[in-house]
């Protein structure tokens, strides 16, 4: 009786420190991350060099990305509202992360 109350104790307390370290540690996501995918074809096809519009979006957003023409589906119209949407909103220091079509 006294090995299951300690193991219930011992699973109870573990619990409760990986519940406070999943929210004190938690990352929040970079939203322009998620907008640009909206802004994307979504075809995911990696023509583009990376394994999809999320991973594409993601390294617009981090700089890796300097020429939108690589999304061989996309038109002017996409290259022209993301470029509009990184103007006028940039990282977290003001900077604005510059792209072409």
């Amino acid at each position: 009786m006294a090995a299951i109350l300690t193991l219930g104790i011992l699973g109870a307390l573990l619990g409760l420190g990986l519940a406070i370290a999943a929210e004190v540690l938690k990352v929040e996501p970079d939203k322009r991350v998620q907008d640009i995918e909206k802004l994307l074809p979504g075809a995911n096809c990696g023509a583009c060099g990376y394994p999809g519009c999320n991973a594409f979006a993601e390294a617009i957003v981090e700089g890796e990305v300097k020429n939108l023409s690589v999304c061989k589906p996309a038109n002017e119209k996409t290259y022209k509202e993301i470029i509009k949407y990184l103007k006028d909103h940039p990282d977290k220091d003001g900077n604005v992360i510059k792209v072409e079509k």
